[in-house]
């Protein structure tokens, strides 16, 4: 694959940049942040209406932009630079792709649109209280019962879990272990038997909720017990998401330092000058790099429907996640002791790092998924 973005993908990073330049200062992370909901409704439609991007990935039939995953990664990426505030993960990623990959038409065409439109929020909850990224650890379980399915369970680390309008929850029938039996489900945030909390994390800037499930009702989206593959589909294309959301904060905490490091006077010369940090730097340029590499070769691997998505997956955001965390370490250690104070903005990044780190599984998980996917397709070759 020779990848290279197009002029109108360029374009739409340009767009993306001045928008989120005057929209997502630090001063409005840092607001938005100590609020409950973690984001600001005006600027969530004027995301959806002016830029349609709570669309961007949804099909035109349900009434999206009807744009793949190149598309999608680069404002996710872009977003990533400017710390963005709002719901985009969990509604135009996980939700959005868990519908279009698990539900029927019909249910596409009732729950797409308003998420198309910005209109409603939504998020997707498969992770057990026991953190296991994996859909092999569902253990919340959905039984028949005489109006629908029942819903037992928990549920936790679920981004926008307080704030969605619509909850999609991956449950399992009871007996049932690995892939199979997995079915998604529809719960309305009001239903009887739920119980939502919002979450005390490291990283105020994407908010997380533990949710509880007691006999509430669900609805099944697409064949009960058949959710498994979509599930696992979706769950891929939100790790290169994330990936490259990674890379752009990465690509940020890199230019930050350099420009901090010419400013930075010591022995009467800034210390940019010096060839120790300047060792430092150009590692951090590799290390990003490297890492922009693989988010942006698994997104177009994903709108190629490329056989090895699910590994490029794994591995984009292997790479991401440790490229972000090392990069914020090395920034806090270039700006100095300032780099450690609560005013500099610096912290935020590598508390964004460190959250996302083990949002969709960490390093080590993807890479043993890498391992179990190669010895797969070699079984099936």
């Amino acid at each position: 694959m020779q990848f290279a973005f197009t002029e109108e993908q360029q374009q739409f990073r340009h767009v993306m940049r001045r928008f989120l330049n005057d929209t997502s200062p630090t001063a409005e992370v840092r607001r938005l942040m100590e609020t409950d909901d973690g984001f600001d409704v005006g600027i969530w439609q004027r995301l959806s209406h002016e830029l349609g991007l709570s669309g961007l990935a949804i099909p035109e039939a349900y009434g999206g932009a009807g744009f793949g995953m190149v598309e999608l990664c680069i404002a996710m990426e872009e977003m990533g630079r400017a710390l963005l505030c709002a719901p985009f993960l969990s509604t135009s990623v996980l939700a959005a792709k868990a519908i279009e990959h698990v539900a029927s038409e019909d249910q596409k065409a009732r729950l797409l649109p308003a998420l198309a439109a910005g209109d409603r929020i939504a998020t997707l909850a498969t992770t057990e209280p026991d953190g296991n990224p994996g859909l092999e650890a569902v253990a919340l379980t959905a039984e028949p019962g005489d109006d629908g399915f029942v819903l037992n369970g928990r549920k936790k680390f679920v981004v926008d879990g307080c704030s969605a309008d619509v909850l999609l929850i991956a449950a399992r029938a009871p007996g049932t272990s690995g892939m199979d039996g997995l079915s998604l489900f529809e719960v309305a945030p009001t239903a009887a038997g739920l119980s939502r909390r919002q979450l005390t994390t490291l990283d105020p800037t994407r908010k997380l909720a533990a949710l509880e499930l007691t006999d509430v009702k669900g609805i099944p989206l697409g064949k009960p017990g058949e959710a498994a593959a979509g599930l696992q589909h979706t769950l891929d294309l939100a790790a290169i998401a994330l990936a490259n959301e990674m890379v752009g904060g990465a690509e940020r905490l890199l230019e930050d330092s350099v420009a901090f490091t010419k400013l930075r006077m010591q022995f009467g010369r800034p210390i940019a000058s010096f060839q120790a940090i300047k060792h430092r730097a150009t590692e951090m340029l590799l290390a990003v790099e490297l890492a922009k590499s693989a988010a942006y070769y698994a997104a177009g691997a994903a709108d190629d429907q490329d056989a090895e998505v699910a590994t490029l997956a794994s591995l984009a955001n292997a790479a991401a996640s440790e490229t972000y965390l090392q990069t914020a370490i090395e920034a806090i250690q270039l700006h100095g002791g300032i780099g450690f104070t609560w005013e500099q903005d610096t912290h935020l990044w590598f508390k964004r790092a460190k959250s996302s780190e083990v949002l969709l599984g960490d390093a080590a998980w993807h890479r043993e998924r890498m391992i179990q996917e190669t010895l797969r397709r070699e079984q099936h070759a």
